[in-house]
């Protein structure tokens, strides 16, 4: 596994990745230091909550931008005895910071909205306050999709983030904009009630932000679309047969370690199967930077015709049971009566036990006299 780290750390795939989070999220705190200026002077001076309030969140904005670049910057230390994997799950922690700090705010703009619904106060909006107020909803739109764009191009979920609240934010003070004018036109205030409406977003924002993040460090099923690359990978080489049980793990945004079976001939000798294994470990890091772990093995039955009928009957009888996804590893030894394989059972079906052992059950009274060693897997990118 060690050759794999240091050809990643050569490619420089982890320093052009932190680089780009660093500068865009370095771009993000000075854009919402010089907004959130501009946006309290302008809400001092025309009495509006609603500004002030999006100046606060402005300033908290620019915190998650240090905290992304604090994540990042820990997240790119090197694997040492007590992290061998590396700190890229801290990357998982910043966005939960971000999360965090995108709710508080919130609720503490509802309360802040509450308290100018019961003691309203009179805004004083004037030409140049409006124009800055435009502008902020401009830059804040152009800023948003930005720092979108770059998190989803290079995995980051804390950019990402950053980006969805930025577009909020824009949101927000477009809202003001309207509040403002209604005001100069109908002489009616809606700072207050708008800034409770406003705080509800945020805090919608913040729960669902948080609630993805929990998700991603609890762990997550393995990514279809990645997996199934994997496999035709995997397939793509001569005398493999299948690949079959692929687990992902995930230590932080694109740094994946993983393990798979694959069926292969029972006349490969252990030289050959080997530089197999090697061969494929290399295809997989260089396609997808992937780095299998370990790769156990399946030797089907190619010597017997008779093994080989035998393994259709039982396929059969396997697949006549609805919600069994597949069924692999089959190995027959005639001399000592005895079968191994495994199904896939789905995460569909009522109870897997029961139906692994349905399965066994009529595998048996098919081929009564037979010891039978069957196992029950999951299909960990299940759609």
């Amino acid at each position: 596994m060690n050759q794999f780290l240091k050809l990643q750390g050569s490619e420089g795939i982890g320093d052009s990745r932190e680089k780009t989070i660093i500068r865009t999220s370095i771009i993000g705190i000075f854009a919402n230091v010089f907004l959130a200026g501009f946006k309290a002077v302008v809400g001092l001076m025309t009495n509006s909550i609603a500004i002030v309030l999006d100046a606060v969140n402005n300033i908290s904005d620019a915190g998650s931008s240090l905290i992304t670049i604090v994540g990042t910057k820990l997240a790119g230390k090197e694997p040492d005895k007590k992290h061998p994997f590396g700190y890229g799950r801290i990357e998982y922690l910043s966005a939960m910071i971000i999360s965090v700090i995108v709710l508080y705010a919130g609720i503490t703009s509802f309360i802040e909205s509450a308290k100018q619904v019961v003691h309203p106060e009179t805004p004083e909006y004037n030409t140049v306050s409006l124009i800055i107020v435009a502008v902020a909803v401009i830059v804040k739109i152009l800023l948003g999709r930005f720092v979108k764009n770059v998190g989803v191009r290079v995995n980051s979920d804390s950019l990402i983030n950053s980006g969805e609240d930025a577009t909020l934010d824009s949101i927000i003070s477009a809202s003001t904009l309207v509040a403002a004018v209604i005001f100069l036109i109908f002489h009616v205030s809606l700072e207050a009630w708008l800034g409770a409406v406003i705080s509800i977003i945020i805090i919608k924002s913040g729960i669902e932000m948080l609630k993805d993040t929990i998700s991603q460090i609890l762990g997550e099923q393995n990514d279809p679309e990645l997996a199934k690359s994997i496999k035709q990978t995997v397939t793509s080489f001569l005398d493999v047969q299948g690949a079959y049980d692929l687990v992902l793990n995930n230590y932080g945004p694109d740094a994946w370690n993983g393990s798979i079976h694959i069926e292969v001939p029972d006349t490969y000798s252990a030289d050959r199967l080997d530089l197999l294994i090697r061969k494929i470990q290399t295809a997989v890091f260089t396609k997808h930077h992937v780095i299998l772990t370990a790769i156990g093995v399946y030797s089907v039955n190619t010597k017997d015709k008779e093994s080989i009928e035998t393994q259709k009957k039982v396929r059969e009888i396997v697949f006549a049971h609805p919600h069994v996804k597949q069924m692999h590893g089959f190995y027959l030894i005639k001399d000592e009566k005895a079968m191994r394989f495994d199904i896939v059972v789905s995460f569909d079906a009522d109870d897997r036990k029961a139906l692994y052992s349905e399965v066994l059950a009529d595998v048996q009274k098919a081929f009564p006299g037979y010891t039978l060693q069957v196992a029950m897997d999951a299909d960990f990118a299940e759609e």
